[in-house]
């Protein structure tokens, strides 16, 4: 069997052209280049056109809330901190209604993956602002242009020290298959922010667009130095950098909780006894 075929699932419903296609292409060949099995693998996402791309993959998944797909694979890499886990969200989804999650899954450090898709608009809901959308632009329920200021997530991740931060762009396959690589790699809080092309409703950042400013870091960049990051991250938009843009490396989540540290808690015995005994404290 074809490696690619082996993590084929549903038939993306997603518009044509949309971004989201060579996100999904760029993860499958991630996957197998890291020897990762479907079945040794969790997928969790939220609501949105990003968060169906599990459907469209064959592996372990999970399908939470709009905007809460942190918790439940939170949950999922304490019971079984041996399986990766990878967060699929997009710039509503997971910066808009789970902001609040990523704060601290940032700060708790947890050995996850986010892969957020971001189209700076709500593509399932039919073309609202969101909130990576750029301030003035008119949408659907901003007749007369948005006017909040967008969310720079890279600022935002970088200074809430994110184990690591990085930037892709859906249309560079090659170089976006090699930051979710690394990624997936690291040990800790991964964000990887994917500029996303949407086709119906954002009209501003196309492909185009995109060809104009987007470009890849090279080995000068030193992701260790969070000042030189910070500056990346809130520089202009005629050069948006894509790559490894922050690393700090530091325990995580898991290696600090000792009960962990030999044995992950779906392999631990479990016993009824010791609930039983501790329950008739209270009676």
């Amino acid at each position: 069997m074809n490696a690619l075929d082996e993590y084929k699932g549903q038939i993306p419903a997603w518009c044509p052209g949309c971004g989201n296609f060579p996100i999904l292409d760029a993860l499958k060949g991630a996957l197998i280049e890291l020897g990762i099995r479907p079945q040794d693998i969790t997928l969790v996402s939220g609501i949105g056109q990003a968060a169906k791309l599990p459907h469209y993959m064959k592996c372990n998944t999970f399908n939470g809330l709009h905007g809460r797909a942190l918790p439940p694979a939170t949950g999922i890499r304490l019971a079984n901190h041996e399986m990766p886990v990878i967060v699929i969200s997009g710039d509503g989804d997971c910066y808009g209604e789970g902001g609040n999650h990523l704060i601290h899954a940032i700060r708790r450090n947890m050995d996850i993956t986010l892969l957020v898709h971001d189209n700076q608009i709500y593509g399932l809901t039919k073309g609202q602002a969101s909130p990576t959308t750029t301030a003035g632009v008119v949408t659907k329920t901003q007749p007369f242009g948005a006017n909040a200021s967008a969310l720079n997530p890279i600022s935002m991740a970088i200074g809430l020290d994110c184990s690591l931060v990085a930037r892709g762009y859906a249309a560079d396959t090659v170089f976006l298959k090699s930051i979710m690589k690394e990624a997936i790699s690291h040990k800790g809080f991964a964000l990887v922010d994917i500029l996303q092309p949407c086709v119906t409703f954002n009209k501003l950042n196309t492909y185009a667009w995109y060809k104009e400013r987007v470009y890849r870091l090279d080995d000068s960049h030193n992701p260790s130095d969070r000042v030189a990051a910070f500056k990346l991250a809130v520089g202009p938009d005629e050069k948006i950098p894509t790559g490894i843009i922050y690393i700090n490396n530091k325990p995580t989540f898991e290696e600090r909780i000792s009960v962990l540290k030999e044995v992950p808690l779906v392999k631990q015995g479990f016993s009824m006894k010791s609930v039983l005994k501790e329950l008739d404290k209270f009676y």
